[in-house]
């Protein structure tokens, strides 16, 4: 054993007895680790988007809102799943965790197809290989981002390290240095480490020269009880830390896909053998029903494109009636859209929400105001500006607040109080079209309006009474022309059996304003209803009935 590695065994040692009591291996040889509940997270409702990460280190201080809306859709998700895995352990439930096996090879054609695993419908995971000969990682394919890593064997003081497999570079006789530092930020967790080159095997294929970040540090406990081993991005490389080539690049560069598309199965169905499966080159027509809807990527950096209204049971919400972007993103577990769609779902399941109270005084002192205004066709977008709660830009409302600056361009509490009643009003103006499409009375828009103010999204997660899952109503997507229903046993997880379950919505809160926004965030909730496939040569995204 070398000396580095001697002297970070030894250092991290201590920390390893502190844990001793949280930590225990069951009589499968699998380590289960005792979690503890995180705080809340910050307030969502002031500050839709947090303050900082950089979309790529190499590219100064630029930020981008769609990088930073995943991080905090990931970082939310990863929270509530994180409570459902110590309410496992606290009610000692032992989850089938079989291994995931060989790499199947696909008959004809240049394809791979890579089995993936499923983990309590939060996590899907599948297995590659890292250097000559081949060092076995689990990492999660994950279409919202576009780098490889894995835990380095020069990863000494992250407990995390010691917790997965790591690569080791002598051993590999296709290894080459590199050594440029990086750094990728998922959520609230990052990983830090430096650039190597090796080959990477994936199910029956090859890429060789492939450049991948060897992670040294791995801060905190979200990748400690995580079941992967590390990431693949398949995102565009824009988004790529550093410039980096994606590993999909090399696959087509290189020739070994026949087919410039790859493809997802989702089996939402956590208890069964067969998790899923991802097929670079083409897809598995036993895992769809009937032909895929496209819909062109509008943005190449996610796989991003444009979406149509959304509705629930059948009615519209009036939230993307003139369109939204949206993103399919294997690497996220639920569904994020704008907090005023999610506050009418969760109204209409029963889930438990949150009081907002700018809402509240929003209605209670200008709601019939609002509504004689909309009588009379005011244009939505101004309304809030004619009642001087918002500025009008020329397009939507603004906060009336003066800027004012401090600090290091921090804006005042003042600011944020008027952004927040600007938000507040123009959430309660869209809650009033959807209602004036259906001819409610001027009472019944306000009673309405007011309990949408009490179901705002929690920053815990929303939960749903497992009992009334079968008469909730469906809730649909308009993608391409064509509507994507989703059924509530599809857009509720359910965690646990019997009367000890959780049924926890699949929906939270993300508020992204215009240009960019509104954005919904289509994870693995909408990709286990819907297969979908990545058509990298026509730019676009399809989808059909997962079968």
């Amino acid at each position: 054993m070398g000396h580095h590695e001697t002297h970070g065994i030894c250092t991290i040692l201590s920390l390893l007895l502190v844990w001793s009591t949280l930590v225990s291996a069951g009589d499968d040889g699998l380590v289960r680790i005792a979690l503890k509940k995180r705080p809340a997270m910050e307030d969502i409702y002031n500050t839709p988007v947090p303050k900082s990460t950089r979309e790529n280190s190499g590219a100064g201080s630029k930020v981008h809102p769609v990088r930073e809306a995943v991080n905090q859709v990931r970082a939310q998700a990863q929270r509530i799943f994180t409570e459902a895995a110590a309410m496992e352990q606290r009610l000692k439930r032992r989850w089938s965790h079989r291994g995931i096996g060989g790499n199947r090879r696909v008959r004809e054609g240049y394809q791979a197809v890579v089995p993936l695993k499923n983990y309590v419908n939060a996590q899907y995971f599948g297995q590659i290989g890292v250097g000559s000969p081949p060092q076995n990682f689990t990492v999660v394919f994950d279409t919202g981002s576009a780098n490889l890593w894995v835990p380095s064997a020069e990863c000494f003081f992250s407990l995390a390290c010691y917790f997965h497999p790591k690569y080791v570079s002598r051993r590999s006789s296709t290894y080459k240095e590199n050594g440029t530092p990086a750094s990728i930020h998922y959520g609230k967790g990052a990983i830090f480490g430096f650039y190597s080159q090796d080959q990477v095997t994936i199910g029956n294929l090859v890429v060789n020269n492939q450049e991948f970040i060897e992670a040294t540090y791995e801060p905190g406990f979200t990748l400690l009880a995580a079941k992967f081993d590390g990431i693949l991005g398949l995102g565009f490389k824009e988004i790529s830390v550093e410039g980096s080539v994606p590993v999909w690049y090399n696959m087509v560069a290189q020739g070994l896909v026949n087919q410039h598309v790859f493809s997802f199965w989702l089996n939402r169905n956590a208890n069964n053998g067969d998790g899923g499966e991802i097929v670079f080159g083409g897809s598995d027509p036993k895992h769809y029903k009937g032909s895929h809807t496209y819909t062109r990527v509008t943005r190449k950096a996610y796989w991003q494109f444009e979406m149509g209204d959304f509705l629930i049971g059948g009615k519209s919400t009036g939230i993307c009636v003139d369109g939204c972007a949206a993103i399919a993103d294997s690497g996220t577990s639920l569904i994020a859209g704008p907090i005023g769609v999610i506050a009418q779902i969760n109204e209409r399941t029963g889930a438990t929400g949150v009081a907002n109270e700018e809402c509240k005084q929003v209605v209670s002192g200008y709601g019939q105001e609002m509504i004689e205004l909309l009588k009379s066709e005011t244009p939505p977008t101004q309304v809030c500006s004619k009642i001087g709660l918002c500025a009008f830009d020329g397009t939507s409302g603004v906060s009336a607040g003066i800027k004012r600056v401090t600090g290091e361009g921090q804006t005042t509490s003042l600011d944020s109080m008027f952004d927040a009643t600007c938000n507040a009003c123009e959430m309660a103006v869209t809650w009033m079209q959807s209602e004036f499409v259906q001819n409610h009375t001027k009472e019944g828009m306000l009673e309405y309006v007011g309990r949408l103010s009490h179901s705002m999204p929690s920053p815990v997660g929303s939960y749903v009474d497992c009992r009334h899952i079968d008469s909730l109503q469906s809730v649909s997507f308009s993608i391409g022309g064509r509507i994507f229903e989703l059924q509530p046993e599809q857009y509720i997880l359910k965690v646990g059996d019997g009367f000890m379950a959780q049924c926890i919505s699949g929906f939270m809160s993300l508020d992204i304003p215009p240009p960019v926004g509104p954005l919904w965030i289509l994870g693995d909730v909408f990709m286990g209803a819907y297969h979908t496939i990545f058509d990298y040569d026509k730019m676009s995204v399809g989808f059909a009935d997962s079968a």
